[in-house]
């Protein structure tokens, strides 16, 4: 690790993140076309927690670019049915509203595509709805196609580091979706970074700085779906929404990867026929905010059975229950990711000293493992204080 960002990695816990201020009244972001050192997109962008948009070179050699796209730009779907055929892949209907999301099925891949052709034909529209296939866990499906590569700004990533030690799980996902597909208003899991690089088509992004949000929220606490809807402008409904700054609207072309901080609520539209890769990712610069997520999810779950403190045997242990269930992750799992991760870099630098590489162990491409080290110490000092 560099001098440059060790010393921003220390800063970390000496100065406050900056104010999202800047970002009320402005309606862009940095658009990065050049090279760009990993400390200074560390320091930009990662610690004080700033959205960025990175140009088509940045994904100009990955295989996917080339293999599931037709020389016109489109989804080559000659292709991908090739390559995937018969698969079960995760669909979701937009125009279905279920628990402020979408409601999924699972359905052969073919017949996604079958679909989508289709619904180009009949001018973008179907009696089936508008189906978006999205959250397919294909890299972990298919570990040997190999068709991008995980750029360096995205690389210390905790996250998938963790379910890969496990080998449970992953948060690396493929959409694929015709135009007019979209994905409702939310932040996502466990308030963690997202990285999402269109293959081909278009997107438009909605983004809200963190605390925005509270402003949106009905009079029954709850986020809306749809944050362009016109019942925003209902202050029966939603009595704080004008006090809202107006979202960062974003537009993304083919090739172009969006960085989506931790916390930044977003709405999402395909304005074309479009593939994109995302990946959710944490490390040491947002797990604090993915700890103070964690905090508060437990203290709703209290709030929602409180009445039954007194008198429910093991009331703590139901409350970490119900978080798990509700938000996929509790204390103990918490305590055990900062673990395995601390323990994979305490064996990479002891195998690394004793001169024997093929000790280390696999751990998230990352520029230093000291980064992480350096981080991890004072996580534990704030969770346990």
């Amino acid at each position: 690790m560099d001098r440059e960002a060790y010393r921003n990695c220390c800063s970390l816990v000496k100065i406050p993140r900056q104010s999202y201020e800047q970002f009320w009244s402005s309606h862009f972001v940095d658009y990065i076309d050049k090279e760009l050192s990993y400390s200074k997109f560390f320091k930009k962008y990662l610690l004080p927690n700033h959205p960025c948009m990175f140009s088509r070179r940045f994904t100009e050699n990955w295989k996917c670019r080339k293999q599931w796209v037709s020389e016109e730009g489109k989804p080559n779907f000659q292709k991908l049915l090739q390559e995937f055929d018969e698969i079960p892949v995760p669909v979701a209907n937009c125009n279905a509203k279920e628990y402020n999301a979408n409601p999924k099925q699972v359905m052969p891949f073919k017949e996604f595509i079958l679909y989508w052709k289709e619904y180009i034909q009949y001018g973008h529209s179907s009696p089936k709805g508008c189906l978006y296939l999205k959250d397919w866990h294909m890299s972990r499906d298919f570990p040997e196609h190999n068709v991008y590569t995980t750029p360096v700004f995205f690389s210390s990533d905790w996250l998938n580091e963790y379910w890969d030690t496990l080998e449970v799980d992953d948060y690396r996902f493929v959409y694929m979706g015709p135009k007019g597909s979209w994905t409702p208003f939310h932040a996502d899991v466990f308030r963690s970074y997202s990285w999402s690089a269109n293959i081909c088509g278009r997107k438009k992004w909605l983004l809200y700085p963190p605390g925005q949000e509270e402003f949106l929220r009905d009079t029954h606490g709850n986020l809306p779906y749809d944050v362009t809807s016109a019942e925003l402008r209902d202050s029966g409904l939603f009595p704080h929404s004008e006090k809202a700054c107006q979202p960062l609207e974003i537009i993304q072309e083919a090739g172009e990867i969006i960085f989506v901080p931790s916390g930044w609520h977003h709405q999402v539209y395909n304005l074309e026929d479009t593939i994109s890769i995302n990946h959710n990712w944490l490390n040491g610069c947002n797990v604090d905010i993915m700890w103070q997520f964690l905090q508060n999810e437990l203290l709703s779950v209290q709030k929602e059975i409180e009445e039954w403190r007194n008198t429910m045997e093991s009331w703590h242990q139901h409350c970490q229950v119900i978080m798990k269930a509700c938000s996929g992750i509790n204390y103990a799992e918490f305590a055990s990711f900062l673990k395995i991760i601390a323990d994979n870099r305490m064996a990479f630098l002891n195998a690394c000293s004793s001169g024997d590489s093929s000790d280390c162990p696999r751990i998230s491409q990352r520029p230093s493992p000291h980064l992480d080290l350096t981080m991890l110490p004072l996580t534990y000092k704030e969770w346990l204080t």
